[in-house]
């Protein structure tokens, strides 16, 4: 599933225009966004937990060179799936 099919999907579902579905879809994914850039963590129950963690600079190797780079420091996205997502996947 992409994001146009998701947004027929609620178009479908909730019975609201597809131009309405889409600035739906457009207002979850910008909250989720603003809450993981401001570090807090977006938790839906059954569904699942976005978060951040901070990953260390640290020096890695050039795999055709061998060379050693530097690799900087960043800011990773996670999801943990909720146990009724879980649970309706297997």
């Amino acid at each position: 599933m992409n994001k146009g099919d998701l947004i027929n999907a609620v178009d479908d579902a909730a019975g609201i225009t597809k131009a309405q579905a889409g600035s739906a879809v457009d207002a979850v994914f910008s909250n989720i966004e603003g809450s993981l850039k401001k570090g807090d963590k977006a938790a839906f129950v059954g569904f699942g937990t976005f978060s951040t963690s901070k990953r260390a600079a640290r020096d890695g190797r050039n795999p055709a060179t061998g060379a050693t780079i530097k690799i900087p420091a960043k800011t990773m996205v996670k999801f943990k799936a909720g146990k009724a997502l879980s649970e309706a996947v297997n």
